[in-house]
């Protein structure tokens, strides 16, 4: 079974049909995601993941069948713009059923999913993770091989009460299942803590990945980890949501893969 992959970029997707802010052609949404794909591939990225960033406000639940038909169509032009990045999925808010869907249909090799077990205050209300729901699905469609990448106090939330992280982390991997944890901070490209990082680290068996927040000025703080998950740094402004700029793509990969 495929190990995870310890360099994975980010492609922000454009907002959907059915988001507010869909700007009316989903070809050019498209082009864009291939854009990014080959962006990273080029750069020496191993994976990428796919999420519907631009579809604010997010759906707490299940997504409309248009985002999932939508996020179908960009994976699959990600997965001809760039076939030797192996591919993940992540429909936000938290939609794990729409992304083994899209991962069934596109071939996808994992899914990102921000509340897989417990619950979080979120800015879409409290988000309530159904791993028994997620890990029965996968095996009803024939899914074992896509790894589950499964956040801890994932960002944008709070906990409903007070719990150690260890505790959380060992949860989400040992009953929850997960194939690894994602550590981010408390927001979209904000960093995450070195001792909360750590700490995950050593309360889990499976790989952990920095989720958020990475630059190229810290990236020695990744070693701690098995890997990272890198979206805001790409982008030449530093913001999320902007396509992959290839020069500091390429600047982050060399600068990673060097750490060996």
């Amino acid at each position: 079974m495929p190990s995870i992959p310890r360099l994975i970029g980010v492609i922000h997707l454009a907002p959907l049909p059915a988001s507010p802010r869909f700007g009316g052609s989903l070809g050019a949404v498209v082009d864009g995601a291939a854009a990014d794909a080959a962006a990273l591939e080029k750069a020496g990225f191993e994976a990428a993941i796919v999420e519907n960033y631009g579809d604010v406000p997010f759906v707490p639940g299940a997504v409309s069948p248009a985002t999932v038909a939508s996020m179908t169509a960009c994976a699959l032009a990600v997965r001809q713009a760039a076939p030797g990045l192996r591919l993940g999925i992540n429909v936000l808010r938290n939609d794990a059923a729409a992304a083994l869907g899209i991962a069934a249909a596109c071939r996808a090799e994992m899914v990102r999913i921000n509340v897989h077990a417990g619950a979080r205050v979120t800015d879409q209300g409290i988000v309530q993770g159904e791993a028994h729901r997620t890990l029965r699905l996968r095996r009803e469609l024939g899914l074992d091989a896509v790894k589950l990448l499964c956040d801890v106090a994932v960002k944008h939330s709070a906990p409903l009460g007070d719990r150690p992280l260890d505790e959380e982390s060992r949860d989400v991997a040992e009953r929850g299942l997960a194939d690894a944890v994602l550590l981010t901070g408390s927001a979209t490209g904000r960093p995450v803590r070195a001792a909360d990082l750590l700490a995950v680290v050593q309360s889990v068996s499976v790989p952990v990945l920095v989720a958020s927040g990475a630059t190229l000025e810290d990236i020695q703080l990744l070693r701690a980890g098995h890997g990272v998950i890198v979206g805001s740094w790409l982008r030449k402004s530093g913001r999320a949501g902007e396509p992959v700029d290839p020069e500091r793509a390429k600047a982050f990969a060399e600068a990673f893969l060097r750490m060996g």
